[in-house]
C-alpha cells in the first residue's frame, strides 16, 4: 500500500470512530426505549442483543396525552419559525439595503442578544407573565421563542442579503416592480438557502427548548420536552418511557432538517450553475 492510500484509510477510520462517538448516545436512547424496566436497571446493560419490547411506546402513545403535547409542540415550533423568518427577513433586508449610520454594527451586534442563555431569561419571563396577568398558553410561548430566535435570524439573513447584487433590484424597479414585488418575486427566490438555514435552527430551538416551556405553559399546553420530564416521579425515573418519548421527539426535527438540507444544496447548486 502506498502512502496516499494509507492516509486515506487513516482518515476514513478516524471519521468512522468520530461518527460512532457522536451516534453512540442516540443508539443508547433508542435501545433503552425498547427495554423493559428489568433490562434498564440491569447492572450489565445490553445494547445490542436483547429481547425488544414496545411496552414503553405503547404507554407513551396510548395512556398519556401524547397527541395533545405533539400538537402543542407543532403549533409553537411552526408559528415561531414562521414569525421569526417573516420579521427577521424584513429586518435583515432593511439593514442590508437602507443606508444609515451604524447599520452594519447594528446587524452584527444582534447576535450578541442571542448569546444570552434561556436560563437567564426564565425568571424575568415568568415574572412578566405573572405580573401582566397573561394566561400561560401557546401564544405567550410562541412570542418568547420568536423574540429568542429573532436576533440570530436577522444576523444570518443579513449576510445572505448582502451577497445578492443590488443591480437585480434596480432592474426590477426599472421594469415597474413595486418594493413588495421586488422582495417577494426577485429576492425571496434567491434567498431559499438562507431561509432554509434559519428555519432549521429556529425550528429545532423552539422544538427542543425546555426551561421556558416548563415555566410558561400549563397542564393542557405542555410541549413534548416538558411532558417527557413528567416521567421523573417521586418513586424513580422511568428511563424506558423517557427514552421512548425522546426517540419520538427526535423524529420531526430530523425529517425537517433533511428536507431543509435538500433546499440548501439545491440553492447552492443553482447559484453555482448560474454563476
Amino acid at each position: 500500500m502506498n502512502d496516499s492510500f494509507q492516509r486515506q484509510l487513516f482518515h476514513y477510520v478516524a471519521l468512522l470512530m468520530l461518527a460512532g462517538l457522536a451516534l453512540a448516545p442516540i443508539w443508547v436512547m433508542i435501545a433503552t426505549s425498547f427495554k423493559n424496566p428489568v433490562l434498564v436497571q440491569d447492572a450489565k446493560p445490553l445494547w445490542f442483543f436483547f429481547v425488544p419490547t414496545l411496552e414503553n411506546y405503547g404507554y407513551v402513545l396510548t395512556r398519556g396525552k401524547f397527541g395533545t403535547y405533539l400538537g402543542n409542540s407543532v403549533i409553537v415550533a411552526v408559528s415561531s419559525t414562521v414569525l421569526t423568518l417573516l420579521l427577521g427577513g424584513f429586518c435583515a433586508y432593511a439593514l442590508a439595503r437602507l443606508d444609515f449610520r451604524g447599520r452594519v454594527l447594528m446587524a452584527n451586534s444582534t447576535l450578541m442578544v442571542r448569546m444570552v442563555p434561556p436560563a437567564v431569561l426564565a425568571v424575568p419571563a415568568f415574572a412578566f407573565v405573572m405580573l401582566s396577568g397573561v394566561d400561560q398558553d401557546l401564544a405567550v410561548l410562541t412570542f418568547f421563542y420568536t423574540a429568542l430566535n429573532l436576533p440570530f435570524a436577522i444576523w444570518l439573513l443579513f449576510g445572505f442579503y448582502k451577497q445578492i447584487p443590488v443591480e437585480l433590484e434596480e432592474a426590477a424597479v426599472v421594469d415597474g416592480a413595486t418594493p413588495l414585488q421586488v422582495f417577494f418575486r426577485v429576492l425571496l427566490p434567491l434567498m431559499t438557502s438562507g431561509y432554509a438555514v434559519a428555519a432549521i435552527f429556529t425550528f429545532r430551538i423552539a422544538w427542543n427548548e425546555f426551561i421556558l416551556a416548563l415555566l410558561l405553559t400549563g397542564r393542557s399546553t405542555r410541549t413534548l420536552p416538558v411532558a417527557a420530564a413528567g416521567f421523573i416521579t417521586d418513586t424513580g425515573v422511568e428511563w424506558g418511557r423517557i427514552m421512548a418519548m425522546g426517540t419520538l421527539i427526535v423524529i420531526p426535527p430530523l425529517f425537517f432538517t433533511f428536507f431543509a438540507a435538500r433546499q440548501i444544496i439545491a440553492g447552492m447548486t443553482a447559484g453555482a450553475v448560474k454563476g
